[in-house]
């Protein structure tokens, strides 16, 4: 080999080298954009991680980092002795990030991060420009005749493709990787006697992201800057329980359902508070086409809300549930598919069949797929033969029907469970001892149900306007 083609061959390895990782000499030279291990917080992992902005606080700097393949609800600032500056990927031209040695970012995830605004630096975050941008949008396409529709799901959820115009899920829309709203801007909320860190982004307004812990009143949802202003509220404010009609309860559980016209003020500051625990999503302020059904547990204080969800009034994707979200206090309860099973009720009322608004979260994904799987699975073990010497029989079509369950989701389960078997010409469901005893222990543990005879509820016609 000539000195020439050497030097060349050389060139090109090292450039090679440069694309995927480099070695940093000082954290002075890190960018937004860059990725690099990180060691997680309260964990010796150090996964790879995405610093998406960097702040100066009394001479010390600090990075907000989002970690490839995590969800975004473990996004956390951290100061420079956290980050392992020996393997650095440095953004491209192009706005994209050289492919490193690390964990893969997912073929769903933006390949791209803009950088982030300024205001981001050192001031927070103003959710009044952020809702101005989102009404401007949605005018936008509401004067074109469309809708905002879902975006790709990152938690391995099929969306739906509407073959028409729709509207927006509970006074939420699912958007893009949104250069504001991908960083937390409230620190820290108190509901009632629980102080909770936030997931994700709302827009709150300014000077309420601004303060150490934002002070909620969990009757009205109206949120306050100090626990004194708090306390002049509590003082006046004569709720002891959402607003609207009180359609379910059973013990201390109690279901309220809230129209999203009538009680315009609770339902924005529901889905403001909704919106720190649900990713992404963004807010708007058209209420007047949903339903809210607030569960509460019910003690000598009043009705605290345990979750929610909501619902389009019509819905042309038979859609029954937009939104839906147990409070973080509440989770591990057994409340999530309380309020799943309480939304499939409402949906045996109204004689159909019913799915969620796609894409699922991936904790509400877990929620369902355990609903499915467990509603099917109890009906599969209660049908009897007709004869005594048949096999029970059962369609797919009379699943639907006795659990209102959509038949895409039935299909789905059955399949996810590895149910279906195809013998002599025919589809048949196989039942194995491992699925039946794993169905037996789980449906024990579940101490709460919804009872159907304590359901007093009649469904409206919202497709006569004059109802609204």
């Amino acid at each position: 080999m000539v000195v020439s083609d050497i030097l060349k061959f050389s060139i090109e390895m090292i450039t090679e080298h440069d694309d995927k990782e480099t070695i940093c000499d000082s954290v002075n030279s890190l960018v937004e954009g860059c990725r690099l291990p990180v060691r997680m917080s309260g964990t010796d992992d150090w996964p790879l991680a995405e610093i998406v902005s960097m702040k100066e606080q009394q001479g010390l700097k600090y990075y907000y980092i989002h970690y490839v393949d995590f969800n975004k609800r473990l996004d956390e600032w951290v100061s420079e002795d956290c980050l392992d500056t020996r393997k650095v990927q440095f953004p491209r031209r192009d706005g994209a990030t050289a492919p490193g040695t690390g964990a893969a970012t997912p073929k769903k995830q933006i390949p791209s991060r803009p950088q982030s605004p300024s205001i981001v630096h050192n001031e927070p975050v103003n959710g009044s420009a952020v809702l101005q941008a989102a009404l401007q949008k949605k005018m936008a396409r509401k004067r074109k005749g469309t809708f905002v529709d879902n975006e790709d799901s990152q938690d391995g959820a099929t969306p739906n493709t509407p073959s028409g115009p729709r509207s927006t899920g509970s006074l939420v829309a699912h958007h893009h990787d949104d250069v504001v709203t991908r960083m937390k801007n409230v620190e820290l909320i108190e509901l009632g006697r629980h102080r909770i860190r936030p997931w994700y982004f709302s827009p709150y307004p300014q000077e309420m992201v601004n303060l150490a812990c934002i002070y909620i009143c969990e009757f009205c949802l109206k949120y306050r800057k100090s626990r004194k202003c708090l306390e002049r509220h509590l003082a006046k404010c004569n709720l002891r329980h959402p607003p609207g009609n009180e359609i379910y309860r059973k013990g201390s559980i109690s279901v309220f359902e809230i129209d999203g016209r009538k009680n315009k003020i609770y339902a924005q500051n529901l889905c403001l508070l909704a919106k720190l625990f649900l990713d992404h999503k963004t807010l708007y302020y058209d209420t007047d086409p949903f339903l809210f059904y607030v569960m509460t547990e019910f003690d000598n204080h009043g009705y605290h809300m345990v979750g929610y969800f909501s619902k389009e009034k019509e819905s042309t994707e038979d859609y029954n549930v937009a939104c839906i979200l147990t409070m973080p206090q509440y989770q591990r309860k057994g409340y999530g598919k309380l309020l799943i099973e309480f939304s499939y009720e409402l949906s045996k009322f109204e004689g159909k069949t019913g799915s969620p608004e796609k894409p699922l979260s991936d904790l509400g994904l877990l929620s369902y797929r355990s609903y499915w799987a467990h509603t099917i699975l109890d009906i599969l073990l209660n049908v009897k033969p007709q004869l005594d010497n048949e096999k029970p029989q059962i369609t797919i079509n009379e699943i639907c029907e006795l659990t209102s369950i959509k038949k895409e989701d039935v299909i789905f389960t059955l399949q996810n469970l590895n149910l279906i078997n195809y013998h002599k010409g025919q589809y048949i469901v196989i039942l194995n001892k491992d699925i039946i005893g794993q169905h037996r222990s789980t449906m024990e543990k579940r101490k709460i149900r919804i009872d159907p005879k304590c359901l007093h509820w009649t469904p409206k016609d919202w497709s006569v306007r004059a109802k609204w």
